[in-house]
């Protein structure tokens, strides 16, 4: 078994068996170079994180977004860190603010396609709860803005994730309203 498997059975000991989903998705030569660019140290994979706090969660927005689209943080687990810590880093980095993860609610298996590149990537959402810190990101290089959004405002993420015909954001579009279901 590898560090990642024995590190994921460890977290649905944790925090509960998640559902199960695949997904594929066409993406062009750009788009998976872009993807493939992400994947240091053999990374293929993030960890999404629904951070709830008061009657919101925290939301991201990066430099590269089009305007007014935000999404709920991610990140990925370093060579040898443990799950846990490389989760709570994760939202610290891109947050500012100290976490507690609650379920393991959803992991997807994503199968980026491309005319010249296949990448078969995967996410594992959770659900945590803000414990303390101010809602400011840490990593001011990779994410613009942290914020508190309502589930009402989903939907206009939504649209914007959709209509910018990325692949990425299509896929983003499709893990926040599966996750959304499971809340």
């Amino acid at each position: 078994m590898s560090f990642l498997s024995s590190q994921i059975a460890e977290m649905e000991k944790l925090y509960g068996h998640p559902d199960y989903l695949t997904l594929t998705i066409t993406a062009t030569s750009q788009e998976t170079a872009r993807i493939r660019s992400t994947m240091t140290r053999g990374r293929a994979h993030d960890i999404t994180l629904f951070i709830s706090k008061d009657d919101g969660y925290i939301f991201i927005s990066k430099h590269f977004y089009p305007p007014g689209l935000y999404r709920a943080p991610s990140g990925g687990v370093h060579p040898g860190e443990n799950f846990v810590v490389g989760a709570k880093r994760e939202a610290l980095e891109e947050t500012g603010v100290e976490i507690e993860l609650l379920k393991y609610i959803l992991r997807i298996d994503v199968k980026f396609e491309s005319e010249d590149d296949i990448i078969n990537w995967t996410s594992h959402i959770f659900t945590a709860k803000y414990i303390r810190g101010e809602i400011f990101p840490q990593d001011i290089r990779e994410i613009k803005e942290a914020r508190l959004i309502h589930l009402d405002d989903v939907a206009k993420f939504k649209e914007i994730m959709l209509n910018s015909g990325n692949a990425g954001f299509k896929y983003r579009a499709f893990l926040t309203d599966e996750a959304i279901k499971r809340l």
